[in-house]
């Protein structure tokens, strides 16, 4: 059931993106007004992330999912009946609202009731997620249009909600007892004054924004620096999203014997490598692809282990509350933090790119040791 709400969760994340160069045309509003609605989307992230906690406590972690895959569901379908950009934007309200919740609740469960193992896998995943969900919108653009691609995932989406009420009972048997210990849960001003929390958040941050950074810039990477054609380009971005979701698989094998810190730090001297042959590819272009695939790899353990460390880190009392607060302040990074490499990138160029990330990678790493350092 947790997979399922997994997929679920990465479904809607790549669509709007694969969906767009048909969109705006049809809505009468410039390329540039995606950013807009992915704001809107973003803000309501970070708000229903940092009420996550409350939420849990209030309705449990089966509520919580459940509720949040209906309104994510909602919205896609409303998506699929928009013909107005402005309603659009009031849309991506119930969307931002659903993903930050579902995201929050279900890291959180998953990193104190499951192994290092199923975290890996749960993220891959989210990954199956992100690329069914480009799929479907690809055959319904050649079918019928991208009203229909959202209409079709929303359907996806909606299939998933009636199967997790029906299924409820796994979920009321599989918690009994817990309900109190999310009830008894500390605040989010209470968890933020736990020593290591917030170098612990500001190396998720770091993270984050190298993650959505690299997928962001990568075709543009290959076409201005790496000298790939543009219809290239794009199946060539793709390779950092097979990366990470190969290497989650990869990594759910062996993170149990490892432990989160050791898997950590596998991933970030992995990037470090492959941030080398990126800094090199603007030279030896055929590296490019290659180094994409490593730098997906080396992310694909961090995301995972940083979220099943925390319990273990700040005790489970605390843990929805610093999840909370590191996925908004997450997506606050990946907000802002990718707009503002594409200005140095056009100031400076793109093949600063390596170096770019190359200072996020060592930003995660020095914070999240100072986390583990700092005395409780």
């Amino acid at each position: 059931m947790i997979y399922l709400a997994f997929v679920s969760l990465g479904l809607p994340d790549s669509l709007l993106g694969a969906a767009w160069p048909s969109m705006y045309p049809q809505l009468g509003v410039p390329v540039g007004a995606m950013g807009v609605i992915t704001m809107v989307i973003s803000g309501c992230t970070v708000v229903s992330s940092l009420l996550s906690n409350r939420l849990i406590r209030a309705f449990g972690t089966r509520g919580v999912v459940i509720g949040s895959v209906f309104l994510t569901a909602v919205a896609l379908l409303g998506f699929s009946l928009a013909d107005t950009f402005w309603l659009l934007v009031l849309l991506a309200v119930p969307y931002g609202l659903g993903a930050g919740c579902i995201d929050a609740a279900l890291n959180n469960y998953a990193a104190i009731h499951l192994s290092a193992r199923h975290m890996s896998w749960l993220h891959c995943f989210w990954g199956v997620g992100t690329i069914v969900g480009p799929f479907a919108m690809g055959w319904a653009l050649t079918h019928g249009g991208w009203h229909l691609g959202y209409r079709i995932v929303a359907a996806l989406q909606l299939a998933i909600g009636v199967f997790l009420v029906l299924t409820r009972h796994v979920w009321k048997s599989e918690t009994a007892g817990r309900t109190e210990d999310e009830k008894n849960t500390a605040g989010l001003m209470s968890a933020a004054r736990v020593p290591g929390v917030p170098a612990a958040i500001l190396g998720f941050l770091g993270y984050c924004a190298l993650e959505v950074t690299a997928a962001s810039w990568a075709s543009t990477y290959f076409v201005t620096v790496a000298g790939i054609a543009e219809s290239q380009a794009a199946d060539f971005a793709s390779l950092f999203y097979i990366g990470i979701t190969a290497g989650r698989f990869l990594a759910g094998i062996v993170a149990t014997g490892q432990g989160d810190r050791k898997m950590i730090r596998i991933g970030l001297t992995v990037v470090g490598v492959g941030l080398v042959l990126l800094a090199v590819s603007s030279v030896l272009t055929g590296l490019a692809a290659v180094a994409f695939v490593i730098v997906g790899l080396g992310c694909a353990p961090v995301y995972p282990s940083i979220m099943h460390h925390t319990p273990e880190a700040f005790g489970a009392r605390n843990s929805a509350s610093v999840i909370g607060l590191m996925m908004a302040l997450g997506y606050v990074g990946t907000t802002f933090v990718p707009p503002l490499f594409g200005l140095l990138g056009q100031t400076v160029g793109f093949w600063v790119m390596p170096w770019f990330l190359g200072a996020f990678a060592a930003l995660t790493a020095v914070a999240l040791h100072r986390a583990d350092a700092t005395p409780r």
